[in-house]
């Protein structure tokens, strides 16, 4: 696949092995709904290989999916207003971020947010106790550039204006409003790196009423993939779901884990995705698996 657009760099976006989840899609549905939506990657990928037209996008970071929604609706608008936020830097770049920090913990305003995820350290959106972003931003630089933030924009715009319902719920009532004609990709936060508590999403994913939704997904016959726990090197991230599911295990090489390299030591990153068994009647997950990693 070649390469997409992408305006948001994303701690935990799986747009780098976007292709390889897709190999486990029908390659046809009538709708994809991401009830943990992130920056949509998923959905910008399913769109360009057009195994959908038609997508529901769903986060419960309010200010995340009415970004998306303008990124995908209204691509001008919010590609000027990034242009003057980040020519307003000058010099004092860094006091120009917090004051935009501030700002936004404020008003909640979701076009001052593309300036803060372009800028801050690693991509990773970080709350404190009080539900205030408080991420740091990266001083060696000053965040996308507007001309490759602009064309990123139009590129994401282009795969899914007008296609898209944008959502602001918890991840059980997209679930439950969801039918058998709809495929599901679910990734929530690993309940190992997130513990109960997780920084992107204000509060963590209880384990057991994930698996109580993925149980009913099941008694509904409905097909979905789900991106859950983990490894890198010999430390896991989170639970393995249960094998009452009857889920097909997959586990997808990433690649070496660019931190550990840095500490000098050689670790694989391991992410780790399910297979509903309706969809395994769909399509033939132990031939594709074979070209990727091991099920177990």
């Amino acid at each position: 696949m070649a390469s997409l657009p992408h305006p948001i760099q994303y701690q935990g976006s799986k747009r780098s092995i976007a292709s390889d989840i897709l190999k486990f899609f029908p390659k046809k549905v009538s709708r994809l709904v991401e009830p943990f939506a992130g920056t949509a990657a998923i959905s910008v990928a399913a769109s360009a290989k057009n195994i959908t037209q038609n997508f529901l996008i769903n986060d419960i970071n309010q200010p995340l999916v009415k970004l998306l929604e303008l990124i995908v609706e209204h691509p001008n608008e919010i590609a000027d207003f990034y242009t003057t936020i980040w020519q307003q830097q000058n010099n004092s770049s860094i006091e120009h971020y917090y004051k935009m920090r501030d700002e936004f913990n404020k008003n909640s305003d979701s076009k001052l947010f593309l300036y803060l995820l372009a800028r801050c350290v690693k991509g990773a959106v970080r709350y404190n106790r009080e539900g205030l972003f408080n991420q740091s931003p990266d001083k060696r630089r000053k965040g996308t550039h507007p001309s490759k933030m602009k064309k990123n924009i139009e590129g994401v715009s282009k795969l899914l204006k007008g296609k898209c319902t944008f959502t602001n719920l918890d991840y059980r009532d997209v679930l439950a409003q969801i039918n058998s004609s709809d495929f599901a990709y679910l990734d929530p936060p690993y309940q190992g790196v997130c513990g109960n508590k997780d920084s992107r999403y204000y509060s963590g994913i209880d384990f057991y009423d994930f698996v109580l939704a993925l149980e009913d997904l099941n008694r509904r016959n409905i097909s979905f993939v789900v991106s859950y726990d983990g490894k890198r090197g010999d430390k896991k991230f989170g639970s393995e779901l249960p094998k009452e599911l009857n889920l097909k295990k997959i586990d997808i090489e990433v690649g070496r884990s660019s931190q550990a390299t840095l500490l000098g030591r050689e670790e694989i990153t391991i992410e780790s995705l399910y297979c509903s068994p309706t969809l395994n009647t769909e399509i033939n997950i132990h031939n594709l698996s074979r070209q990727l990693v091991v099920i177990r």
